[in-house]
């Protein structure tokens, strides 16, 4: 253990340790004055937040880091671990079926309440699938030629677009989206010609535009009670529809706009006294752009960005298929998260509930990413040790 300890990414550790600092804090600022008006402790959220972290570092991050890297690589492992990830899919599919709107949160079914946490499916599935394609595709590398692509893709595609539909039934689109990106950037840099999968992604972004186009004209009335429909409009029309749907992204331009660029100070936005609602969770960086000012929020973002960068560096320097496409599925979670959780926030992607990761309220969330952290820490200081014992040999 001290050994491994040795070979430790400061240079992931630190900034992965400040955003789930700045997390916490920014979880309990946004949450504080709700809670406090409805009769709650106003630490209750930013204390939660913490025991989310304690926990994830704690158990599955330092898990994560120290156990060997073949328990990873196993099949009885991988195999266990989607099949678990699989059957909760299934369990929240009955749940919406046989109990439907008792489950359901902002109208879709998406956790299973074990009392001290919820636990959202979506999210260890994220990393599951991960696992399980980074297995194939190095089983399969130099495999992936014009020719053999369908024959050896076949089966973890199918399985892929399985997860998908479970997922998209909740319904719950970004998380879709994001198995969706999965599934395309490890194909990507398998080794399967990048004018493939880059025309793959051009047709499926074209038809992905024309729909939500379509119903966006198209205003069908079997839709109008659909939640997600209605964020879909508001995106369109969002101030037009501010006193129903176009709420939050209306009251995060408000936010943003409050803020300017140096913020009106830590603990004193307006936005999350009612008016933004659940500040801490999807939205939770117009709060911090209204207390911190754009230049806080940038700077937050270029940690996280730095971050991904650098997981990115351990993946293209990784001696091992496998290892190096673990970092980019994580930095594809991470990336794809970010992206639509800031689209969301500034109107420019329609609002899918994705929260920004580290730093948005949940533990389901924290604890596969802090997991993913701390395999990727694992992944840098492998990598370390074997450069290492090279040039010792030489």
């Amino acid at each position: 253990m001290r050994q491994k300890l040795k070979y430790m990414d400061y240079q992931i550790l630190i900034p992965y340790l400040i955003l789930v600092v700045v997390g916490i804090v920014m979880v309990y600022s946004a949450s504080s004055d709700i809670l406090l008006v409805n009769g709650f402790k106003p630490s209750f959220y930013g204390i939660r937040q913490f025991q989310y972290a304690l926990f994830s570092i704690g158990i599955f991050g330092s898990l994560a880091f120290f156990m060997k890297l073949e328990v990873f690589k196993s099949w009885r492992f991988i195999g266990s671990y989607l099949l678990i990830s699989s059957i909760m899919l299934v369990i929240l599919l009955l749940m919406k079926f046989i109990g439907g709107s008792r489950f359901a949160v902002n109208g879709a079914v998406g956790w299973i309440n074990l009392g001290f946490i919820n636990i959202q499916p979506l999210e260890i599935a994220k990393l599951a699938l991960i696992l399980y394609l980074a297995k194939i595709l190095d089983k399969r590398d130099g495999k992936l030629i014009p020719g053999s692509i369908i024959e050896n893709l076949s089966g973890p595609t199918i399985l892929s677009f399985l997860m998908m539909i479970l997922v998209i039934l909740e319904p719950d689109l970004g998380g879709t989206m994001i198995l969706f990106m999965i599934v395309m950037v490890l194909y990507a840099v398998s080794g399967i010609p990048t004018r493939i999968v880059v025309s793959w992604l051009i047709v499926l972004f074209l038809l992905m535009v024309g729909l939500v186009t379509f119903l966006i004209v198209w205003n069908p009335k079997f839709l109008q009670d659909s939640y997600q429909f209605q964020r879909l409009l508001a995106f369109a029309h969002p101030f037009k529809l501010e006193r129903t749907g176009g709420a939050q992204l209306v009251n995060s331009y408000y936010a943003i706009h409050n803020g300017g660029l140096f913020g009106v100070g830590l603990g004193n936005s307006m936005q999350k006294r009612g008016y933004l609602p659940e500040p801490y969770t999807d939205f939770i960086l117009s709060i911090i752009s209204e207390e911190l000012g754009s230049v806080g929020a940038i700077v937050i973002l270029g940690i996280l960005f730095y971050l991904l960068w650098r997981i990115m560096e351990v993946g293209i320097h990784a001696t091992s298929q496998f290892n190096a496409l673990v970092c980019f599925g994580v930095v594809t979670i991470m990336f794809t998260e970010t992206l639509f959780n800031v689209g969301a926030v500034l109107g420019l992607l329609p609002i899918t509930g994705v929260t920004l990761p580290f730093i948005s309220f949940g533990g389901s969330s924290m604890i596969v990413l802090t997991a993913g952290i701390g395999l990727i820490l694992n992944i840098s200081a492998h990598e370390k040790k074997k450069l290492e014992d090279s040039e010792t040999v030489r």
